[in-house]
């Protein structure tokens, strides 16, 4: 027993020790704050790190805190069953999946990370969705650890080292990378962080998809965040999360997802996207069927329930109490906001301005609009994903009752027949739409004046370049011509396939 002791005190001391790093020049570096950690970044663009992730990073803190709120409390709740009735299996398990996508703003520069069309500063972020299924055993036997969380693609670190420093009851961070230069990075940011970093959070140097294979169901947290695609690291990553963990994703590729290449979003996905305007949620569909079914079904779609409204209660509230300590407060706030006056059970949504186009006629407002749904006995709501966008259990022949009652008070010009708008139009309406202004026209949030989609907080916010890319010229319309100048130590820029002539030759002698 003694000698037993004595290497779980080694094995502890190891890991409070700061992890070895190279000697380096703190002038080399700029120090980025974000919540409670700090990391340093080298001026070459080394290794990856954006700055509009926030609204995920914050989301994804916040899920996790109430995560381990609600694996306390179920594990107390087993536990004191157990004693009463013997033991017995079953409880929940919780993926959340954010498509980066978390507002849309009416910005024109997009700048495509895991969204696509009027600026997704990704916010990239995320949206989330909640998936439960049943099957957790071994919970409530003995005492309870702190949860041990793997972020799978680390980069920098700062995702990890936040989940360290904020997060109380968290057990052991364990931060992944296949990049030596990001490892290194990682390590001295974990020292850079202190005592606290250091005791909780750990490095390697290694493919995650080997990992997450060879320490299977090891963690109660596994968070993907790759750039690009998370399709290849789904199967190993549902297999390193313990029954009744959480898997935490998020796709930065939104282009793909939202139709930009069917057959690419095919290949990785198994399903076969749509353009339209509710493309980002198909997007959050996609992925949701893509980790439940692992291309077992062909085109499959996920038609469902995409939110957990109890868990978005949760979190909303649980935001709130602590306002000061979510960097991207407004914002994740407001999309949770959203998501919880979601309707839960309606997949995909409405564009009122596209109904309209279609009409060619002029728009009733959003109110009338909803008032006439509501009035026909229907429900309706916002999106979370697009502020123009609404959601509806009312079938489409009602829809269309509602504009052809709409047009005939706002008559619209005469249309060639075999126009899609004169043959719905050419259809008396059955239904006779009532536009009075209904009680619940206006969401709680717009009738309380909460913001529920919030502009970009500053100009050039979007996705970054990947790490080791060089930074040149034509990458202002990303970063900004002032951040471009600074990281090229205000020297003029040059494209590098754009060298400058050079002086004429000097004419032959003849």
């Amino acid at each position: 027993m003694g000698s037993t002791d004595e290497k779980a005190r080694e094995e502890e001391n190891k890991k409070m020790e700061a992890p070895k790093v190279a000697p380096f020049d703190l002038n080399d570096f700029t120090i980025i704050k974000e919540g409670e950690a700090e990391i340093l970044m080298h001026a070459k663009n080394e290794v990856f790190f954006n700055k509009t992730q926030v609204n995920n990073r914050d989301m994804s803190i916040a899920v996790l805190r109430t995560f381990i709120s609600k694996y306390k409390l179920e594990h107390e709740a087993l536990s004191s069953k157990r004693l009463k009735t013997g033991p017995k299996a079953s409880d929940v398990s919780t993926i959340e999946v954010e498509a980066t996508m978390d507002s849309i703003t009416h910005n024109e520069n997009s700048n495509g990370d895991c969204h696509v069309s009027k600026e997704i500063s990704q916010d990239e972020t995320s949206s989330i969705v909640e998936y439960q299924s049943s099957n957790q055993e071994g919970k409530g036997q003995g005492e309870l650890k702190p949860p041990r969380v793997l972020e799978a693609l680390s980069a920098s670190g700062l995702r990890a080292l936040r989940y360290a420093r904020e997060v109380d009851g968290i057990g052991q961070v364990v931060a992944l990378d296949n990049d030596k230069v990001s490892v290194e990075a990682c390590k001295r940011n974990i020292k850079f962080n202190g005592s606290v970093a250091c005791s909780k959070v750990e490095s390697h140097l290694v493919d995650a998809r080997v990992y997450m294979l060879t320490h299977s169901k090891e963690f109660e947290v596994v968070d993907l965040d790759p750039y690009g695609s998370p399709s290849v690291f789904l199967d190993s990553a549902v297999q390193s999360v313990v029954d009744g963990g959480m898997l935490m994703c998020t796709a930065t590729d939104m282009a793909v997802l939202c139709g930009g290449n069917g057959e690419v979003c095919y290949s990785k996905y198994g399903s076969y996207p749509l353009r339209g305007k509710y493309c980002h949620e198909m997007a959050l569909r996609i992925l949701l069927a893509c980790i439940e079914v692992f291309y077992l079904m062909k085109f499959s779609i996920w038609s469902a329930p995409i939110h957990d409204q109890e868990w978005v209660t949760s979190i909303l509230e649980d935001v709130k109490s602590m306002k000061d300590r979510y960097p991207a407060y407004e914002r994740i706030s407001a999309v949770l906001t959203t998501i919880s006056e979601e309707l839960p059970d309606v997949p995909l949504f409405l564009s009122l301005h596209n109904l309209c186009a279609t009409l060619k006629c002029t728009s009733p407002s959003a109110v009338m609009f909803r008032s006439a749904v509501i009035n026909a006995g229907y429900r309706i709501s916002g999106t979370h994903v697009n502020p123009l966008g609404l959601k509806t259990d009312a079938p489409m022949d009602v829809i269309w009752d509602i504009m052809r009652c709409w047009v005939k008070n706002h008559p619209v010009k005469a249309q060639p027949p075999d126009q899609a708008g004169s043959v719905i139009l050419a259809k008396e309406p059955i239904l006779q739409a009532n536009f009075t202004r209904a009680v619940a026209s206006l969401s709680k949030a717009q009738a309380k004046k909460v913001a529920r989609f919030l502009p970009n907080p500053e100009r050039h916010w979007g996705p970054k370049l990947r790490a080791g890319r060089q930074i040149t010229s034509k990458h202002a319309s990303l970063l900004g011509p002032e951040v471009v100048n600074g990281l090229n130590n205000h020297e003029e820029v040059e494209e590098p396939s754009k060298r400058k002539k050079t002086e004429d030759p000097t004419p032959n002698s003849s």
